[in-house]
């Protein structure tokens, strides 16, 4: 478990934005498997790539005009049993924080590691984010 005092900060950055912190397996269930539309899931973590890639560019992709519908994130190294049950539903891709996903009516469609994020400038992955949600959104 990471200290409060560090994670509360990258957690707020994503909520005061309109992200629903899932906190308990149940909110994680409820939310992945029931949900219709679109929803996006950020996995998010303390590291320097969720700082400075990941974060950003899930917040610079939900300014597009489409847009998922539902906004989530579950915080490894804090909520360890939501991001367990939250892993669950990214199979068959491998547990790695940050991650994004997005789900369309309760089925993951697009999916981006953290080999993805990591190194690569926040505008890129939000660009990819936006070539997914242009054709599931």
């Amino acid at each position: 478990m990471y200290p409060e005092h560090i994670t509360k900060p990258c957690e707020e950055q994503l909520t005061t934005a309109g992200f629903k912190a899932l906190k308990t397996p149940e909110e994680v269930t409820e939310v992945l498997s029931s949900t219709e539309g679109t929803t996006l899931l950020v996995f998010n973590s303390v590291c320097g790539c969720a700082a400075a890639n990941a974060r950003p560019a899930a917040l610079a992709s939900i300014t597009h005009e489409k847009h998922p519908k539902n906004l989530v994130t579950v915080f490894a190294g804090v909520d360890g049993d939501a991001v367990a049950k939250a892993r669950e539903f990214t199979f068959p891709f491998p547990p790695s924080s940050p991650s994004i996903g997005l789900f369309k009516d309760g089925k993951l469609v697009h999916f981006i590691e953290r080999h993805m994020i990591e190194g690569r400038p926040a505008k890129m992955i939000a660009d990819n984010l936006v070539a997914a949600y242009e054709e599931y959104c």
